[in-house]
């Protein structure tokens, strides 16, 4: 292989040379070259290396002392093939060759002429070619055009030479005085430092018109080149020469500082984060982060963005309670009273939370449970959070999830992202300044998903006791610590939460509260906060046991106690509307009073049926409010046995009443039905308010019970709820919300209820007060349904 040696660019011409006469032979001696090409009239020194290439120029200088050089088409080749080599090239004369005591060859070569190959022979020992001479034209006399052309390249390799292009004065001065333009343009080519594709395609071009414009284009892209790689040059020096001047000014500036006994703000605030980190117990892996980030604060500007940057993550992390504990209070009694006093009943709550405390008694290092609390608004979810917080006696944080899409706002935004910061997690820990602290996540079933990530497939790691020791926001980009944290999450219903996120979680139902359960909580907290917000508590109006018992049964219809504490208020701020009109205060609140305050009851008993109906019966759902009473209609009309559904039915309703119609055609016939009546009546089943969504599988013996009951013509009894899911056999399946099914037909002043006798095990979660006012009925088939709902015609 041949590459230039000692020197980039090639030799001047000889212009005393005359090299046209030297006649070509037909068959030459090749040697490969790579990274340049050889024209004619120029002189390029040659490194010869390779064995075929020493006995190319050793049988050449032997002989008539010419060889061809052909330029590769790729040069990362060290042995290339015939195919590797360009067909046209140019024939040069060895004028001097030194041996080496290598092995290799040190020659001086000068450019003959342009010929073609005909046919390629070797590789051994040395490549030959057969060649065509390709003669040059003649331009003369040069049209007005191409003069332009010459002139311009002649002028352009004199910018380019101007904007830095290493060429010697010898080849300028030679460019200046040289006429023939094909020269001239070969000469340029040979100097421009162009490409090896280049330069072959200005080998190759044989006519004079097409050479001079192609060198023209390469002359005018190489100066525009040059002139943008100078003026990326200048600017990048006048930044260099800035930030020296300004390092040196703020070099001299620290010196006068020190003098002066003053110190500079940045410096000090880099060792206040220091002996804030010294003193913090921070992990070593997060120190040795600190530390290189104080390293480059102290090298920044003390105005510049990234600087800001760099200071508030500092700030972030060194605020950060890595290791600061509260110390646990397991004192199971205390613990105790202070449940107790905070919330009434909820009994097997409390006996998870005491259980937690025994656990951390005896085991101290364990892992904290993750709990999740799962009920109706306003049943004291969140006041829990706290009162197990005050039991423990750690610091209590609540965030809530509502709506989050991002899933950044649990694991953090990236530092690269303006206005970036942690997750809502780590800013939690640090809210809280400690590293154990009870957090609460509330309503997790209503995270959400969209283009920026899944915040419930963030939460996995944070939940998983497996992983959470090393959860890493991405703001910090730091390993932190959650496993000494209790989680506590709390949702309305578990249906909208992710199951791998679901099973994380020990799931812990709060249903509601009975009426009783309602009146203590109103006497011991509600009635007490309303009057010392409105500023009635001296002297303090009493609220008698009536007045709250129609609060209760009148006025809200809810599982929780959020609709009766406003009640109450009102109530209150009706009372303070008084006094502070200077009229006396209202010693004792009246049942008499509170409908004159509020107005008519807007909920009463009597709003369920108040007799036996055919085609109506009442079924019982479990809402994201708690348990609720449903009417469900059904009417016969004249038609094909069509199905109408009617009160926004989800899906798995719409099933629920199919399989009830179903089930109703295979019973009807020992009810005395016809077979043929289901042939010549559509069947329409409505639930009231059509505006509120409703779905679930638990209203199918409802359905059953009504469908059958217009067909037989038989009334339902009206003072029975029921809930059950049916199957296509006529079995009655189990269900869930129990609890918060009896409590809401006790609030409807219903008191005999038919369940699954699959759900009979459920009845030990209901209060004893509940328990004792309700009468169950267990049904295992269609038949026990149809036996205890539908009015024998003997008693209508």
């Amino acid at each position: 292989m041949a590459i230039p040696s000692m020197i980039d660019a090639p030799d001047p011409l000889d212009l005393d040379a005359d090299i046209e006469s030297v006649p070509i032979p037909e068959i030459l001696p090749v040697v490969p070259i790579r990274g340049f090409v050889l024209f004619p009239y120029t002189i390029v020194p040659l490194a010869v290396g390779r064995q075929s290439s020493v006995n190319a120029v050793n049988e050449a200088y032997s002989g008539s002392g010419l060889l061809l050089l052909l330029a590769q088409k790729d040069d990362t080749l060290e042995s290339p093939t015939l195919e590797d080599l360009f067909d046209v090239g140019c024939v040069g004369q060895v004028m001097r060759m030194v041996k080496l005591p290598d092995g290799t060859l040190s020659a001086l070569v000068q450019g003959l002429g342009r010929v073609r190959v005909d046919y390629l022979s070797g590789p051994e020992p040395f490549l030959e070619a057969r060649v065509s001479p390709l003669p040059e034209p003649d331009l003369e006399p040069l049209p007005p055009r191409l003069e332009a052309t010459v002139r311009s390249i002649r002028d352009g390799l004199e910018k380019v030479v101007a904007l830095g292009r290493q060429t010697s004065p010898e080849v300028m001065l030679i460019a200046a005085g040289l006429e023939d333009p094909l020269r001239l343009a070969d000469l340029v080519s040979a100097n421009l430092g162009l490409k090896t594709i280049d330069a072959q395609a200005v080998l190759e071009t044989v006519d004079g018109r097409k050479r001079l414009e192609l060198v023209h284009r390469l002359v005018e892209k190489e100066t525009a080149l040059l002139e943008m790689q100078n003026e990326i040059a200048s600017r990048v020096r006048g930044e260099l020469d800035h930030s020296q001047r300004e390092y040196f000014l703020r070099q001299q500036l620290r010196t006068i500082q020190k003098e002066l006994g003053e110190t500079d703000d940045l410096e000090q605030e880099i060792e206040e984060l220091r002996l804030k980190a010294d003193g913090a117990r921070i992990p070593e892996t997060a120190r040795k982060e600190i530390d290189k980030q104080l390293r480059r604060l102290g090298t920044m500007h003390q105005e510049s963005a990234e600087s800001s940057v760099v200071r508030t993550w500092l700030d972030w992390v060194v605020g950060l309670p890595w290791s600061n504990l509260s110390t646990d209070d397991l004192d199971l009694e205390k613990a105790r009273a202070v449940l107790d006093q905070d919330h009434f009943g909820l009994d097997k709550v409390k006996e998870r939370i005491i259980e937690i405390l025994a656990v951390r008694r005896l085991k101290p290092d364990g892992r904290s449970p993750i709990l999740c609390f799962v009920g109706p608004p306003g049943v004291g979810k969140t006041s829990l959070g706290r009162s197990i917080a005050q039991a423990l006696g750690r610091r209590f944080v609540r965030h809530s999830l509502g709506g989050v899409r991002d899933e950044g706002e649990i694991r953090g935004h990236r530092r690269t992202y303006v206005g970036a910061m942690p997750g809502r997690i780590v800013q939690g820990l640090s809210q809280a300044g400690t590293a154990n602290p009870v957090f609460m996540l509330d309503e997790v079933d209503k995270l959400g998903a969209d283009v920026r990530g899944d915040p419930s497939s963030a939460l996995l790691e944070v939940l998983d006791p497996e992983q959470n020791h090393a959860f890493r926001d991405h703001y910090l980009g730091l390993d932190v610590d959650l496993s000494r944290v209790l989680f506590i999450t709390t949702a309305n219903v578990t249906d909208t939460i992710q199951p791998a996120f679901l099973d994380r979680m020990e799931i812990i139902r709060l249903s509601g509260y009975t009426e009783e359960e309602k009146l203590v909580i109103a006497q011991r907290h509600l009635v007490p906060r309303s009057l010392e917000e409105t500023g009635l508590d001296d002297p303090a109006p009493r609220f008698t046991s009536a007045a709250l018992k129609l609060l209760i049964a009148g006025y809200t219809m809810e599982a929780g106690l959020r609709n009766l504490q406003q009640k109450i208020s009102a109530v209150c701020r009706k009372l303070a509307v008084g006094v502070a009109s200077g009229k006396n205060g209202v010693r004792s609140i009246t049942p008499t009073m509170v409908e004159r305050l509020l107005g008519p009851r807007p909920f009463t008993s009597e709003d369920r049926l108040a007799e036996a109906g055919i085609g109506v019966a009442t079924g019982l759902a479990y809402t994201t409010f708690g348990g609720d009473v449903l009417l469900i209609e059904a009417l016969a009309l004249p038609g094909k046995g069509n199905l109408k559904l009617t009160g926004s039915l989800g899906d798995v309703m719409k099933e629920s009443a199919s399989a009830a119609l179903s089930r109703a055609r295979a019973h009807a016939e020992a009810l005395g039905v016809k077979p043929e009546w289901f042939d010549t009546h559509d069947i329409h089943v409505h639930v009231p308010e059509g505006a509120v969504p409703k779905d679930g599988p638990s209203a199918g013996v409802t359905m059953l019970t009504a469908i059958l009951s217009v067909a037989a013509g038989r009334p339902v009894r009206h003072d029975l709820a029921m809930t059950g899911e049916i199957t296509l056999r006529g079995d009655v399946l189990a269900v869930g919300g129990i609890k918060a099914k009896v409590l809401a037909a006790l609030r409807a002043g219903i008191t005999e209820i038919l369940l699954p006798r699959r759900n009979q095990r459920d009845l030990v979660d209901l209060p004893a007060s509940a328990r004792k006012k309700a009468t169950f009925i267990f049904a295992d088939t269609a038949d026990d349904v149809l036996k205890a709902a539908l009015v024998d015609e003997k008693e209508v």
